[in-house]
C-alpha cells in the first residue's frame, strides 16, 4: 500500500480575478505580480504617463503582463484612463471579457505635482484630484454596480476593494497640499463605500503605504534609498507592501472592512482614525470667550497631533 500524494496547497487567490490600477510600475506592479503569484488572474491597468501625468503608453502594462505570463500566470493589459467614465467602465468590462468575473479591485493609480500652497496652480490641484480621488471613485463606482447586480441576481459576490491613501492623507505633507487632500478624501470614500456596499458582499479597506516609487524616491531620496549592505533588508522596496494588499484582496480577509492600514517594510499598523477626545459640554450656548477658555483646557489634556511630513 502506498501513501496518497499530499495535495498541493491552494494559493490564496486561486480562482479570483483582480484588477490593479497604475500597475505598470512601483507599488501597482508589485501588487499585480504578488496577486499572480497567489493564483489570481490579473487585469493590469496603466496609462503609462510620466511622473506629472503627461503622455501615455501601454508599454508598462504590457511588460507586467508579459512578466506574469512568463511565470505561468494569466493577465491582460488595460490602458484606459480610469479617471473617465468610459475608462473606468471598460476596466470592469476588460475583467469580465477576459476572465468572466471580477473579485477584487485595487485602486492604486496616481502621480504628483508638488508645490507649496502659495505656488500651487489650479490646474495642478485639479489634475492631482482627478487622478487620485476621481480615479478611485470611478472604478469603485463601476465595480460596485457590477457587484450589486450580481447580488440582486442571487449571485452574492465575495468581493474586495483595496484603496491607496498615504501618510500624507493621514497627517498632511508640506509641499503636497493637493496630494494630501486627495489622499485624505480617499479615506472618507473608503469608509462610505465599506458601509454602503457591505450588503452586496463587498469589503472595502485602504492602505497608507511607505515605499520607494517614482513618486517618493526623489521627494524623500534619503529615506527611500536602497541599503548599501549586500543582503540587507530593503525596507522601502514596494514588494514589502503587497502581501497585505493580497491578503486584503483575498477571501481570507473575511470580516475586515472599513479599516485603514499603514504598511512599511515589515511593519503593519492599524490606524485608529478620528475618535472623540476630551470634551466639555455646557448644555447651553457658549460665549466666544468661554468657548476659548474651555478649548484651552481641553487641549491641555488632549494628545498632541503628529506633525505633518516635512514640518519644522
Amino acid at each position: 500500500m502506498t501513501d496518497s500524494p499530499t495535495p498541493a496547497a491552494r494559493a490564496l487567490c486561486d480562482g479570483r480575478v483582480v484588477v490593479v490600477t497604475g500597475a505598470g510600475r512601483g507599488l501597482g506592479r508589485a501588487h499585480a505580480l504578488a496577486f499572480a503569484a497567489e493564483g489570481a488572474r490579473v487585469v493590469v491597468n496603466d496609462l503609462g504617463v510620466a511622473l506629472d501625468g503627461a503622455g501615455a503608453s501601454l508599454s508598462p502594462a504590457e511588460e507586467v503582463v508579459a512578466e506574469i505570463r512568463a511565470g505561468g500566470g494569466e493577465a491582460v493589459a488595460h490602458g484606459g484612463d480610469i479617471a473617465t467614465t468610459e475608462g473606468a467602465a471598460s476596466l470592469v468590462t476588460a475583467a469580465l471579457d477576459a476572465f468572466g468575473r471580477l473579485d477584487t479591485l485595487v485602486n492604486n493609480a496616481g502621480f504628483l505635482r508638488d508645490r507649496m500652497l502659495v505656488n500651487l496652480d489650479e490646474d495642478d490641484w485639479d489634475a492631482v484630484m482627478r487622478v487620485h480621488l476621481k480615479g478611485h471613485f470611478l472604478p469603485l463606482r463601476h465595480a460596485a454596480a457590477h457587484w450589486r447586480a450580481e447580488a440582486k441576481a442571487g449571485r452574492r459576490p465575495d468581493a474586495r476593494v483595496v484603496n491607496t491613501s498615504s501618510g500624507a492623507g493621514l497627517l498632511g505633507s508640506v509641499g503636497q497640499g493637493n496630494y494630501s487632500a486627495a489622499k485624505a478624501g480617499i479615506l472618507g470614500l473608503t469608509l462610505v463605500a465599506a458601509a454602503e456596499l457591505a450588503g452586496y458582499g463587498v469589503q472595502v479597506n485602504a492602505i497608507a503605504p511607505a515605499a520607494r516609487t517614482r513618486m517618493t524616491e526623489q521627494a524623500f531620496a534619503t529615506t527611500m534609498a536602497a541599503p548599501d549592505a549586500p543582503g540587507a533588508f530593503d525596507t522601502m522596496a514596494p514588494e514589502n507592501v503587497s502581501p497585505l494588499v493580497v491578503w486584503l484582496g483575498s477571501a481570507a480577509s473575511a470580516g475586515v472592512t472599513g479599516r485603514v492600514f499603514e504598511a512599511e517594510g515589515g511593519r503593519i499598523t492599524v490606524m485608529d482614525g478620528w475618535r472623540p477626545g476630551p470634551t466639555a459640554d455646557l448644555s447651553a450656548r457658549w460665549t466666544p470667550t468661554a468657548a476659548g477658555e474651555a478649548t484651552r483646557k481641553l487641549l491641555a489634556v488632549a494628545e498632541p497631533p503628529l506633525p505633518a511630513y516635512g514640518a519644522r
